[in-house]
């Protein structure tokens, strides 16, 4: 039967598959960064005959054009999207061989207009339906990214996708999507699994749950939430036949570099844990501490092309938030810095604020400053602190004016997103708290009202 090995970005919510017989391989929707990939056609001794693209991909720069190029494989495109480099162009209906494996194209509309869902079996054992950014575990690809204008007509579009899907497969049929691991481009509520199978879906997912086509767009379309600034700028990279990537060191910055790049205005990004940064960081600079939401939080904030330098523990740590940002189009920062703060700035041109939790904005003087909520819009609706100003954090550059210019109390719904907040707004000058603390505390503590309806 046709065995699947899961290359999982959870830095972006995805998954990239790489399914085999033994002695061919077909890989399908491979991130940028493809020496995983060959580090894994090496371990299990395969050659990698065809690449499958399911779409246009609107949250990461795809590594399957140079895939394809270092392997000698045939690259599978939809024949409909329109791109600028050679390519397989294949339809709905069209069947490709790999091996003792074959690929039956889905055409799979909804999350883009030209999305395929690809059917590989190879005789012996159920098939496997590598399913994109249409059925997902538990639910859909979201279906506003091509134009928010067409969402709903793309949504009922997606209903019929993911039903086909379902009714063209047996019950045991192995589905692999692509997104629904905490991607953005994923809507309603996914799963988590490792794996799942049709007959899951069948008893799970909301597409197929729900019998009414209409209440299915409804509810779909109203649960969609923001998404990534950065998402403008990776169709274009994908439909040009993206470059190789490069994750050679970028160039090292000494203190006087640092001093001049921030003075300039450029973004210089402290990697180091959000604790550390607000206990002492150099003035300037902007917290955005290294995690599987780095890349994220980064793209959506910086201004497109503005030059960056990051400033790491550790070489290591560098590397990491490097790759993390080439797989979203930013290829190189412009420089690094390696240290702790004392090691690259004098204590004149270093800075701190404080760091407390729930329990203290709670003891706080009511008329002692503002409680700033930078989560989303959805989650200020479920629940929040009554008389707190609401600015998400993808939106608080653009709408700093928006926010008292009192002592700020920040908060989000863990501690995060209220870090990079709290270092933005310390670094526009304004005195800050960072509530560094699980949202869930301030309700139990009763600081909170639920259901209204973000102002």
């Amino acid at each position: 039967m046709v065995q699947v090995e899961v290359i999982a970005t959870e830095e972006l919510g995805d998954r990239s598959y790489l399914a085999h017989d033994g002695r061919v391989a077909i890989v399908v929707d491979p991130q940028r960064d493809i020496d995983r990939v060959e580090q894994l056609l090496e371990r299990l001794k395969v050659h990698c005959e065809l690449v499958l693209e399911t779409h246009i991909h609107n949250d990461y720069v795809s590594g399957g054009f140079q895939l394809a190029k270092l392997t000698s494989a045939r690259y599978a495109v939809s024949a409909h999207d329109d791109v600028e480099f050679d390519r397989w162009p294949v339809h709905d209906g069209d069947e490709l061989q790999a091996g003792s494996m074959t690929v039956r194209v889905v055409a799979t509309p909804g999350h883009t207009d030209h999305h395929l869902s690809y059917v590989i079996s190879d005789g012996d054992g159920p098939p496997v339906v590598f399913s994109g950014g249409s059925l997902l575990y538990g639910s859909v690809g979201r279906t506003d990214l091509v134009d928010p204008a067409r969402t709903e007509e793309l949504a009922h579009a997606q209903y019929r996708s993911a039903r086909r899907i379902a009714d063209l497969l047996p019950d045991d049929a192995g589905v692999f999507p692509t997104h629904g691991f905490g991607s953005f481009c994923s809507a309603g509520s996914t799963g988590q699994g490792p794996q799942g199978t049709v007959a899951d879906e069948r008893k799970g997912n909301d597409a197929l749950t729900e019998p009414d086509e209409n209440r299915f767009v409804e509810k779909l379309v109203a649960g969609l939430t923001a998404y990534p600034a950065y998402y403008a700028h990776m169709g274009a990279r994908n439909r040009g036949g993206p470059a190789p990537i490069d994750l050679t060191p970028p160039e090292h910055a000494d203190p006087e570099q640092l001093r001049r790049r921030i003075e300039a205005g450029e973004w210089v990004v402290d990697l180091r844990d959000r604790t550390a940064y607000a206990a002492d960081h150099i003035t300037g600079t902007i917290g955005i501490g290294l995690s599987t939401q780095f890349a994220t939080w980064l793209g959506w904030l910086i201004p497109w092309g503005t030059p960056l330098t990051l400033i790491g523990h550790d070489a290591a740590q560098v590397a990491d938030a490097q790759r993390q940002l080439a797989r979203i189009g930013i290829d190189r920062p412009d420089a690094h810095a390696l240290g702790e703060p004392a090691d690259l700035a004098p204590p004149a041109r270093r800075g701190s604020y404080p760091v407390v939790s729930f329990t203290d904005l709670a003891h706080r003087d009511q008329a002692d400053g503002t409680v700033l909520d930078v989560r989303r819009d959805d989650e200020w609706a479920t629940a929040h602190i009554p008389g707190a100003v609401h600015v998400p954090l993808h939106d608080l550059l653009e709408r700093l004016d928006d926010v008292p210019h009192d002592l700020l109390w920040v908060h989000c719904a863990a501690g995060y997103r209220a870090s990079i907040a709290a270092g933005l707004l310390h670094r526009a000058g304004r005195d800050v708290r960072c509530v560094d603390d699980e949202f869930a505390h301030a309700e139990k503590l009763g600081l909170t009202v639920a259901g209204q309806a973000a102002p």
